[in-house]
């Protein structure tokens, strides 16, 4: 993928929360592809399982997918890494993935860790974790319940990190645990933090969903943040510092 190798000293990152279909991966393709157009930012987070709603169910999706097309051609135009969810194959099984897709095509480069409630009988656990590079930026991966597992976040830590970058679904009465858990990371490691959630259903049990997804800066201040509305996103520069090494 083509991510640059230069190093900047700025990273235009966002957050966005598309309007998703359940199941229907080539809807929630289009509505990937307007966000990315929309938000113009280097880095773009989508929720947990987007591509297809949070569903025990959903269909498998593959990086050669004709469905992820329009998600290519944004890219390309919008010159934009996209960080998506959706359930991928794991040997003869599955598992919660992130597909990072840019102008040059697509590939799996996260498996959640941490699952938990439905998701155990449904899915494989990952087994490690994930760093991709952006303009000479290390962006470590998550997924929901891993932004509060101390074992994912120090194995990713120990991979090297600039920011910390997850996908989510959260209930509404829940949307303190986004202040909550990228403060603690903020906090431990000394990065900022990308956090993209649903908003309206998702699917799951998940009627309406929390939103509020946003990015958090050194101090643990939110700098930008959506609402609880479909199709809203947030956008932020991201200026590069030394970070401190992990405790």
């Amino acid at each position: 993928m083509s991510l640059r190798a230069e190093r900047s000293r700025t990273l235009r990152v966002a957050a966005a929360q598309p309007h998703t279909v359940l199941d229907d991966v080539a809807a929630n393709a289009h509505a990937h592809a307007r966000a990315i157009r929309e938000c113009r930012a280097r880095l773009v987070v989508f929720p947990e399982l987007s591509l297809t709603g949070y569903s025990m169910d959903a269909p498998v999706v593959s990086p050669g997918d004709a469905a992820l097309e329009p998600l290519i051609e944004a890219c390309a135009v919008a010159d934009s890494v996209a960080l998506v969810g959706a359930a991928v194959h794991h040997g003869d099984g599955r598992t919660i993935g992130v597909i990072a897709v840019d102008s040059g095509g697509a590939r799996v480069v996260y498996r959640k860790m941490s699952l938990g409630g439905p998701e155990l009988g449904a899915y494989r656990r990952g087994m490690s974790p994930g760093v991709i590079e952006v303009d000479g930026w290390r962006v470590g991966l998550g997924v929901c319940k891993d932004t509060r597992m101390p074992e994912h976040l120090d194995l990713t830590a120990a991979l090297g990190m600039d920011v910390y970058a997850a996908g989510l679904v959260h209930a509404p009465h829940e949307i303190g645990a986004f202040d909550e858990r990228a403060r603690a990371i903020i906090e431990r490691f000394g990065v900022p933090v990308v956090f993209a959630g649903f908003a309206g259903p998702s699917g799951g049990g998940y009627r309406e969903t929390s939103g509020g997804s946003g990015i958090w800066v050194r101090r643990g201040e939110p700098v930008a943040k959506a609402g609880v509305t479909p199709g809203e996103f947030a956008v932020a520069d991201l200026e590069r510092q030394a970070s401190p090494d992990p405790e």
